[in-house]
């Protein structure tokens, strides 16, 4: 079997005395992952920082086997990490989450596409809240596409469209506010960016929008996707909430004149 293209590297872990196991993330094979001989050495750590588009080339003989990879660097992401802490935080779990999530050779270009646009705004735009919102919706791209799809059309309780202004934890639909206050306690909050024109276009969400945006897809992830995972790999979404709770707290109308996230 063979497959070459551009890829975005999604994790790297040491494996024997210089080689590392990569994982990459395809618009056509969805996730790969490799052998890349040398892959632990001063050369080609560089090139292997998640986040990175590389252009990648994947061998094997056996279908069950892992296959050996070689990687050339084609954009580096070291803006994104070498930026304020929170597009450090996002990147790092944009990537493990995708890596953990996703099984092996399996397309999906929808995810592919989300994570390149994720990348991208965060290189292009200087606002953070931009980063987080855009994160919380490539959680739902991922959660949808792996079969685990939140419906925010209507409400699940009275079938209406107006007012949606929760989430049932359960049903993983959307409920609206007359129905739900009762029980608000117990539903988790939809914020208004989640819905279509619920935030003019070029402008961002503010930042206790994104907090329960965070809290809404954070749920149905460790639900239905996460399960059983470590600890550890949950690390980087802590930093995520963390800022933006920070921010939250603070009432911090102008993030972007503000000190770095």
């Amino acid at each position: 079997m063979h497959w070459s293209g551009p890829a975005i590297i999604l994790s790297t872990a040491s494996h024997g005395e210089s080689g590392a196991i990569v994982r990459v993330m395809t618009a056509d094979s969805g996730l790969i992952a490799g052998y890349v001989r040398g892959g632990s050495s001063r050369r080609l750590r560089p090139a292997l920082l998640p986040g990175n588009r590389v252009k990648a080339e994947w061998r094997t003989r056996v279908e069950s086997q892992l296959g050996h990879m070689t990687v050339e660097l084609d954009h580096s992401s070291a803006p994104i990490m070498w930026g304020p802490r929170l597009g450090t935080a996002i990147l790092d779990w944009a990537t493990a989450l995708t890596a953990a999530a996703l099984p092996e050779r399996q397309p999906y270009p929808a995810v592919h596409e989300a994570l390149s646009s994720l990348l991208t705004i965060m290189e292009m735009t200087s606002d953070p809240r931009a980063w987080a919102a855009t994160l919380v919706r490539y959680e739902l791209i991922l959660l949808s596409e792996l079969g685990f799809g939140l419906d925010l059309t209507h409400c699940v309780a009275t079938g209406t469209v107006e007012e949606l202004a929760f989430v049932s934890p359960k049903s993983s639909q959307a409920v609206c506010r007359e129905a739900g206050l009762p029980y608000a306690d117990r539903l988790l909050p939809l914020p208004a960016f989640l819905q279509p024109g619920g935030v003019p276009t070029g402008q961002w969400p503010d930042w206790p929008a994104i907090a329960d945006g965070l809290k809404l897809t954070g749920h149905f992830l460790d639900r239905d996707i996460l399960v059983g995972r470590t600890q550890s790999l949950w690390e980087a979404r802590h930093r995520i909430e963390s800022i933006v709770s920070r921010e939250h707290n603070e009432n911090n109308s102008s993030p972007a004149a503000g000190k770095p996230l």
